[in-house]
């Protein structure tokens, strides 16, 4: 047993110790890319150019139609995707979101943001609120947030018991694996952002009326923080990042950059195919055959005013 999973299960409280499995994989054995937080990078050393607009958009309108490729494979399949994004605040797990599904049908792509759970919600099986909004087949569902809220926002903000957080941590990688074997394909990807990255994003928050909106006190709680929800972060991936879904971790301080590298990897974890299309014609709109159109004036238009 590792050092670090000896640290785990040093922290478990007395109680919980003896059914709480030990991390899947030490952090050793994690691939490039996923279960840690890439290091800000060094000033003038190896730092990308920030990626040019016109570059950005060209490579954008080419993975779309990727995606929309995507979306009429998994209906044509019947696939059942789970996309779980997760991350600090300000890290553009929106903006991720908003990228991939903007050529989408939003009748098969659904996005579910939950708000603080109710009074009732807070009585039920903690997964329960969640399990409703999983998808049928031939949809795929994307969580702004999911049930690793218990082990973030809820852990640190101590919105939860330690029993309640110890439970999660025993119950979350069974819950997925079981979600895994009935079908679902379930991919979640963490959002890392360096400090003054979000400190910036914080600021333009702040001065940006049309985007004060997105800072709460619970933003500035987390900048205070900091280090609690990175140690949050390492036991949860300590703990859930197995490898029926394992996590991806997206560097974020280049949106640009993190959009596209985070399509292109959604691209390459489900294989696709052309979905055969029927040719379609427009047919000819028919003669008006005695309808008159009632007079202009009956009717109330929006003021031009541009």
């Amino acid at each position: 047993m590792s050092k670090e999973k000896k640290k785990h299960k040093s922290e478990i409280p007395e109680s919980g110790a003896d059914s709480l499995h030990e991390p899947e994989s030490p952090a050793a054995d994690v691939p490039a890319g996923r279960g840690a937080e890439p290091p800000p990078p060094v000033e003038g050393a190896g730092v990308r150019p920030k990626l040019k607009r016109e570059t950005y958009e060209a490579e954008l309108a080419r993975l779309h139609i990727e995606l929309v490729k995507l979306q009429e494979w998994i209906r044509y399949s019947g696939l059942k995707v789970v996309i779980l994004f997760e991350g600090r605040d300000a890290a553009g797990k929106g903006g991720m979101i908003k990228r991939i599904t903007e050529p989408l049908n939003p009748r098969f792509a659904r996005v579910v943001a939950l708000g603080v759970p109710t009074e009732r919600e807070k009585t039920q099986w903690y997964f329960q609120r969640y399990v409703a909004h999983l998808p049928a087949a031939g949809e795929m569902v994307l969580f702004d947030r999911s049930w690793y809220n218990r082990a973030g926002v809820e852990r640190v903000m101590g919105f939860c018991t330690d029993e309640e957080y110890w439970e999660f941590l025993r119950s979350c990688p069974s819950f997925e694996r079981m979600l895994v074997r009935s079908g679902i394909i379930v991919i979640k990807y963490w959002f890392s952002v360096s400090d003054e990255e979000q400190e910036q994003r914080f600021q333009a928050r702040i001065n940006d009326p049309t985007k004060r909106w997105k800072l709460s006190p619970m933003d500035l709680q987390a900048r205070v923080k900091w280090v609690e929800y990175s140690k949050a972060k390492d036991e949860m991936f300590g703990y859930t990042d197995i490898k029926q879904a394992p996590w991806y971790v997206v560097n974020t301080n280049d949106k640009r950059r993190a959009h596209l590298n985070c399509i292109t990897h959604l691209l390459s974890l489900i294989p696709y195919e052309d979905v055969p299309h029927e040719t379609l014609t427009l047919p000819p709109r028919p003669d008006r055959e005695g309808y008159i159109r009632p007079p202009m004036e009956y009717q109330t238009f929006v003021p031009e005013v541009f």
